[in-house]
Order: structure tokens, then sequence, then C-alpha cells
């Protein structure tokens, strides 16, 4: 065995940490101001997506028409949780995470603050001259005298023989910890909105009604403490929708300004009210927030059967295919229809426009000319009675599209309808009229109980900030001794040395009175 062996042999085993000291670390890490402040970069970039990816809490239209043009792209955006960010698993561990970490540091800074509240400030050192601000004068000024002055200053004042020391700027640790609370209030009253408020989101058309009931929403955001008597129980009627857009110019055709005309029941049995519905202006019933965030077309049709019989009649809300001009894709699904069930995939132009090449376009969003191109009339089985969900933008699954009858399709079905106009169906499988044009407006409709307390705690938040940004901590020294007044001072704020330069000089000024400083 070597030296160097028996030197390793000897050597004491070092003991690991163990599951207490890990604990312990992590802890330690997880509230430290370093992960606080990463943590709330991570926040505020997780949120990015929510901005960016269209949400189904909010969009789904928008959704709808993203699984349509990029359905790969689409498959991995929901297989991440982007199309719900804020309802995400990653999210909510991130704002744990953060929540987490905000008690642990303000625990400790809040007993820090109070101990430094009782703290009274330092003695005079013994020589002022070497601080980084200095002056002095002569003066009859007692130690009394300059403690009156220093506090009509504002300044905490203690005394001693000879000296006074004050001190000024507490509101700069008060706005440093009062904006963490703040945070964490404002994380809180998120967290309350998740748990006891609701959202959902509804298609209503024109001429149609609302009532808040679970079954009334095209999708439904319940809390974990919520349920269906939860809800307000409001109602409301869509008598009219208008939407402006600009004529003429390099910007014809933008989106000017639109509101919808409700008439509203507060509760079962209150008299209806009338209310205009704005993008900006929701309506409140009792908290409850109801937000217009879109609109389109519903073009009405009137479908007759092989049979002579009316199978289909209403308006067909529509997806937005082209946003500027608001050119609109339908589908029609007659599953009543004799002998066999009719489907037709049709496009809304809003102001039809003829092309050099034959075919129809529309060239503005206003409802000016509108026509109705049929791109496709089925006759067969859709496939709506099999149990499996469809979705009412797509006529049915490919496996069942294959299956169908192809009727009519693409220029065999002549020149777009325009309103009162219809079109035969060969074999006499029956006839497809376009009758008139409605609008449709999509609604978010949602009650979040920590609303209010998240704005107190963002406006808390933006004052305390403001106090840690702007307010310095300093400290002054005066000492009197034999007609002679020695003024000392300096910042206990980094890079805060310039501004207090100037301070310091009045406060001489106010010390001395008319005497000449030095």
């Amino acid at each position: 065995m070597t030296v160097s062996d028996l030197e390793r042999k000897q050597e004491p085993k070092r003991a690991g940490l163990g599951p207490a000291g890990w604990l312990r670390w992590s802890w330690r890490t997880l509230t430290s101001m370093k992960t606080a402040l990463l943590l709330l970069f991570l926040f505020a970039l997780a949120s990015i997506p929510g901005s960016l990816i269209p949400q189904r809490g909010v969009e789904p239209d928008q959704v709808a028409r993203l699984y349509e043009e990029s359905p790969d792209l689409a498959v991995w955006y929901d297989r991440f949780q982007l199309f719900d960010v804020f309802s995400s698993v990653w999210f909510a561990a991130i704002y744990l995470l953060l929540f987490t970490s905000l008690i642990g540091c303000i625990v400790p800074r809040t007993g820090t603050y109070l101990r430094e509240l009782r703290r009274k400030p330092p003695a005079a050192p013994r020589n002022l001259s070497r601080l980084p601000h200095h002056a002095a004068f002569e003066s009859d000024l007692t130690v009394e005298e300059a403690a009156r002055r220093l506090r009509k200053l504002r300044f905490r004042v203690v005394t001693g023989d000879g000296w006074v020391a004050a001190e000024k700027g507490y509101l700069r640790e008060t706005g440093n910890l009062l904006f963490h609370v703040a945070l964490l209030g404002l994380l809180a009253a998120v967290g309350i909105g998740s748990v006891f408020g609701y959202r959902g989101n509804v298609l209503v058309v024109e001429g149609d009604g609302f009532a808040n009931t679970v079954a009334a929403y095209d999708r439904y955001m319940p809390g974990p403490r919520v349920n269906a008597e939860s809800l307000e129980p409001f109602a409301f009627e869509l008598s009219d929708f208008q939407a402006t857009y600009q004529v003429g110019g390099d910007n014809s055709g933008q989106e000017l300004d639109y509101s919808a005309h409700l008439k509203v029941n507060d509760s079962p049995g209150a008299p209806a009210r009338d209310y205009e519905l704005k993008v900006n202006e929701p309506l409140d019933v009792n908290g409850t927030q109801t937000y217009l965030i879109g609109h389109g077309y519903a073009p009405e049709f009137r479908v007759t059967d092989g049979e002579g019989q009316v199978a289909f009649e209403g308006p067909v809300p529509c997806l937005i295919e082209d946003k500027p001009t608001l050119t609109s894709g339908c589908v029609v699904k007659v599953p009543d229809a004799q002998p066999s069930q009719l489907g037709f995939l049709l496009r809304f132009l809003p102001t039809s426009t003829p092309l050099t090449d034959g075919g129809h376009a529309s060239s503005f969003p206003g409802a000016v000319v509108p026509e109705v191109q049929v791109l496709g009339a089925f006759s067969g089985d859709l496939g709506l009675r099999s149990g499996v969900p469809q979705s009412v933008y797509e006529l049915a699954p490919p496996e069942i599209m294959k299956k169908l009858n192809p009727l009519v399709m693409g220029e065999a079905a002549g020149d777009p309808l325009a309103v009162g106009k219809s079109l035969e169906l060969p074999g006499g499988a029956g006839k497809l009229e376009f009758t008139g044009v409605k609008e449709w407006i999509t609604l978010q409709i949602a009650y979040d109980p920590g609303r209010l307390p998240a704005l107190l705690a963002a406006g808390t938040a933006t004052i305390a900030i403001v106090f840690s940004l702007v307010i310095r901590r300093r400290r002054v020294w005066v000492r009197v001794k034999d007609g002679r007044a020695d003024v000392g001072g300096l910042t206990r704020t980094e890079g805060s040395a310039a501004g207090f330069a100037e301070e310091f000089d009045e406060i001489v000024k106010e010390l001395a009175g008319d005497k000449d400083v030095r």
C-alpha cells in the first residue's frame, strides 16, 4: 500500500446534505429575491402566448379556423395547452411557485422592516468632515434648536451630548415591502377569481336571445367552487347589431366601430331595459360582465326537400375566412330532408364584386351587395345521428364526406345567389333559397370576484414602486461645540448621492439661518 493510498484511506468521508439539508437548500433557493424575480419574469413570459395565440375562452371561432387552415400546428398548440394558456398546468405551476416565493420573501423582510422602524438613528461620528457631504459654520446653535429644525424637516431625531442624529426616508422600505405584499395580493385575487368565478362564450344571432344558464353557453368554464345556482339569473335579446366601416381612401373597409343593441332583463320578471353593448363598455349585472368580442354574418336560408316540404329555414352563422372583407364560409345541414339528407357548402360575400376571370369576391366588409356562392351541394347520410359530435362549421368528417353524393359542385352552381334567389337541385332533390342577411355577435360572459381586489392591488403596487424608486434613505448629523456647528450627511441608497447634494445644502441653510457656511 502506497503512502497516497494510506492518506486517502484515513481521510474522513464527507457527509451529504441529507433530506433535511436538501429541503432547507430548496426553500432558501425558492424564497431568494433572484428566484422571485426569475419567476416574475417567467410569469410575464408565459402570458405572451395567451396574447398571440387565439384562446378557446375568448376566440373559439379563431381556434376553429386555425384547425381548418393548419391542423398539424393546431394539434401541437393543443398538446402544449396553448389554446388555454391561463388554465394550463404549466402556467398554474409558475403561478404557485411565484406565490410561494413571494410569501417566503415577505415574511423575513417584514421582521427586518419592523426592527428598522424601532431602531434609532446612530450617534454622530466623531469626525463629520470625512462624510461624503459636510459643511461647517460659526453659530450659537444649540442641540435642542438643531433637533427642532430637523424635526421641522420631517427627520427622525435623536440627541446626545453635543450632537444630533437624524434620519429620513423610511417610506422607501415601506414602499418596497408594500410592493411585494401588493403583488402577493394581486396573485391571490387572480386565484380567488379562478376558484369562485366563471366565464363562458356564446354566439347570438340578431333576433335571438340568451339566458344566463349553463345549457345556453357554447363553451362554459366554471371555477371549482361554482355550480349552476351561482349564475346570475339575467337574460337579454339581441334586437339589432350595427357596424360602421371606412368608405374610400387607403383604409377603405377598415372597421371604425360596432355595437349591439340589447333588451336586458336583470332578473326573472324584471322589466326590459335597453343597453348599447360596445367593445369597451361591457354589460354589468350584479358583477357579471358581458363583453362584446366579435361579430360576423348569418345569412338566412330556406331549404325545400325532394317531397316539397320546408326542411330547414333560418339564419346560419358563418365562419369568417377573410377578416378585411368578412368573406365567410357557411355550412347548412338539413338532416330532416326527405327522401335523403341534404348538406351545402357555401361562401357568403358581403359586397359581391365580379372578377375579370368570371369569378366573384367581396370587396367590402359591409353587406352592400350580399350574395352567396354555392361551393357544393350533397345528399346522403351526414352522420348527425351517429352520436359523434360534429363542428357546426364542418359539413361532415372526411370519412363521411367520401360517402356523400355530390349534387352540384363549383361552377355548375352558376352565379352567386342574391337575396330572394334560389338554386334548384338536380334530380328533384330539393331547392336552396337565400332569403336574407342577419349578423351574429360573440360574447364572453364572466364573473370574477377577484376583479376589484386585483385592481386595488395593482394600484397599490404602482404607488409602492414609485415610493421605492423615488424616496432616498438619508442620514444627517450635527455636532455643536464652542460656537461652531459641523454638519455631515450621507445616503443609504446607492446611486442617489447626486440627488442628495441639493437637499443637503437646503438642510444646512435651515440649520445655519443667515450664517456664513463653509
